[in-house]
């Protein structure tokens, strides 16, 4: 299936971010999670730097994607947290910014959904664990993904997986951006995001916020 993607922007803040109104999925981790990687792979071309420095990515970085006679969307790679040398910050503040303020300023009213990334070699990390919580009640649609199983050997991955989903709660869609695994199911995932038309109430509560689990199903 043909896709195109091209670069639209990098953004310091949300006032140079899109404001038309195609829908916006949003790819939120910690550093080095793949963040980048995953793009590429999705896209099928190196749209998006790679680097294996954390917290190389400072800014909201803007992908413009269309895939086969579906409606174009924008892919937001947002700056990794749990980053020592300031990545953290980084992302407290341009999160905070993206999904609140982003929101009310974007004309025509434009979906915004979230993207979840975790490394599945580091199952249930408490920063994973908060930002899993604040997603769920400050966007209308969220997932979780988990990056990087190639890495791990089959027991592992079954260990792993087990891990994340009792520890957030929720279903994990594994992935490898090497291998392309679990690509077509991201892709399936990535298209209900953007299109589904049924939201939650989100709230305006910061990142740092402790929020209520959400009960298991």
């Amino acid at each position: 299936m043909k896709i195109d993607a091209e670069f639209v922007t990098s953004a310091a803040d949300v006032r140079g971010l899109p404001q038309d109104a195609l829908p916006q999925v949003a790819l939120v981790g910690r550093s080095n999670v793949g963040k980048s990687s995953l793009i590429n792979a999705l896209v099928r071309q190196r749209v998006a730097r790679t680097s294996g420095e954390p917290g190389k990515t400072r800014l909201l970085n803007v992908y413009r994607v269309a895939r086969g006679d579906s409606a174009p969307f924008y892919l937001v790679d947002l700056p990794g947290y749990g980053f020592a040398r300031g990545g953290s910050e980084n992302f407290e503040g341009l999160v905070l910014q993206y999904f609140t303020r982003g929101r009310e300023s974007r004309q025509g009213g434009g979906r915004i959904a979230a993207l979840l990334l975790v490394d599945s070699r580091h199952p249930g990390l408490e920063n994973d664990r908060r930002a899993w919580s604040w997603l769920r009640t400050a966007v209308s649609e969220s997932a979780l993904v988990a990056t990087k199983v190639d890495k791990l050997a089959r027991g592992q991955r079954i260990r792993a997986m087990r891990e994340l989903e009792s520890v957030l709660e929720d279903s994990v869609l594994p992935v490898s951006a090497a291998t392309g695994e679990g690509l077509d199911e991201l892709w399936k995932l990535i298209d209900k995001l953007a299109n589904n038309r049924t939201r939650r109430q989100p709230s305006n509560s910061p990142p740092r916020a402790t929020a209520r689990p959400h009960p298991k199903k």
